[in-house]
């Protein structure tokens, strides 16, 4: 990982000095930050000015817009957007509008790192949400952190994210705290469970991370693991894996993965006779999964950070803004995404009421802007939050809920169970 970093910004100083060699030049750039403005360069982890703001506050959103990523992050990005327009409907930062800057991280480490250089060097962001995998933030996060740049993961819950640094913080729960609660709730469902098989995609981090979390769940809760089986999150393929699991006759089997190969992987199961309870891990949670396995979709059970029946007016905002766009119950990770650009611009609100925010230069901005977050409080549609010193998220609300569709694999929708 860390040869790919290396080479990508030997590449990229590369072009920077050569330019004609390769197809680009220096070019300058129309900021919302004023004083001196100097050539765009994303080849460094500094920040490219050290004016203040003129404008509109830019926030970024380094999400995965495209890749097989791109089902859980189309999510985020949707809810990012009702936040800056729920949040601009409301006066913003004290009557200064927020505006986000998108950039696809796609589902890789490269492109992960690419967004963030971004976001930091041209276009002089504040802050940035993202990356969508945990698997992205290895590799990412340390470039936020070298140019001291407040991070929030909003979907990163692999096992020591926020260690990564000082500016490093997420909304997302860690798995060690949710995982288990799908496979409580399983046992709740059947208790005469004995036998589990567990899948998870090794060239993911989180994945990997997850399914520790899983396999130790097993062992204490009495069960037995009877096979652990690998694929890859580009496999469209699982015959092997789901015929050798079936064959050691399991009562439950747990999936680790993201939404296109864990849903091809549960309709496989199924159309190979698995007949069991399913649990399926943080990857599997987006309605996105519900269009690749369709009616053998029934039945999965995931753990949630998120309940569409939160109580609270934030969530009630953010429930009715989300069902009239998009005319479905919200997902997980589109109220995780909302949630840290309020941490955002909750924290700007409060920063702003004792140092004017367009009066710091942007290093410093982003430094008290990184201070403020930690020490917050914000009611959010997750319910209330806050961050440890270190930057871990602290929740109390979690849930599990089960996957329910037609017949006819037409439509589903997640049952929260009590």
């Amino acid at each position: 990982m860390n040869n790919a970093i290396a080479r990508t910004t030997a590449l990229l100083s590369t072009c920077a000095l050569l330019l004609t060699g390769c197809g680009g030049t220096t070019t300058m750039t129309n900021s919302p930050i004023s004083g001196t403005v100097t050539p765009n360069n994303t080849a460094t982890n500094t920040p490219a000015t050290t004016g203040t703001l003129s404008s509109a506050i830019p926030i970024g959103i380094a999400v995965a817009q495209t890749s097989n990523v791109a089902l859980l992050g189309q999510e985020q990005v949707a809810g990012a957007k009702l936040a800056e327009k729920y949040f601009n409907s409301k006066g913003g930062v004290n009557g200064t509008p927020i505006k986000l800057v998108f950039q696809d991280t796609s589902g890789d480490e490269v492109g992960a790192i690419n967004a963030f250089q971004t976001l930091i060097n041209k276009d002089k962001v504040i802050g940035i949400v993202g990356p969508t995998l945990s698997q992205q933030a290895f590799s990412a996060d340390p470039i936020g952190e070298r140019a001291k740049v407040p991070i929030l993961g909003p979907s990163n819950t692999a096992k020591n994210i926020p260690e990564i640094g000082d500016y490093i913080a997420r909304v997302s729960a860690p798995v060690s705290i949710v995982a288990p609660n799908s496979v409580k709730a399983a046992l709740k469902q059947n208790p005469q469970l004995k036998k589990v098989a567990v899948f998870y995609a090794q060239n993911d981090a989180f994945s990997k991370s997850e399914t520790e979390i899983f396999q130790q769940t097993v062992k204490d809760q009495g069960l037995e693991l009877v096979t652990v089986q690998k694929f890859q999150t580009s496999d469209t393929d699982f015959q092997s894996q789901a015929t050798n699991a079936i064959n050691l006759k399991p009562d439950l089997i747990i999936i680790s993965g993201l939404a296109a190969d864990g849903g091809n992987l549960v309709r496989q199961l199924r159309e190979l006779g698995y007949k069991g309870l399913i649990v399926g891990g943080n990857g599997l949670n987006t309605s996105n999964l519900l269009t690749v396995c369709k009616a053998l979709c029934d039945g999965v059970l995931i753990a949630q950070a998120y309940s569409p029946e939160h109580p609270g007016e934030i969530n009630a905002a953010f429930h009715k803004a989300y069902t009239d766009e998009y005319k479905k119950e919200p997902p997980q990770f589109s109220a995780q995404a909302f949630a840290a650009v309020q941490v955002y611009v909750e924290a700007l609100q409060a920063l702003d009421k004792n140092s004017k925010v367009n009066k710091l230069q942007l290093p410093e901005l982003r430094t008290q802007l990184n201070k403020q977050i930690l020490v917050g409080r914000y009611n959010t549609p997750l319910g209330e939050i806050g961050f440890t010193p270190l930057g871990e998220v602290v929740q109390k609300d979690f849930y599990v809920a089960q996957i329910k569709m037609a017949k006819d694999g037409s439509q589903g929708k997640f049952t929260f169970l009590k």
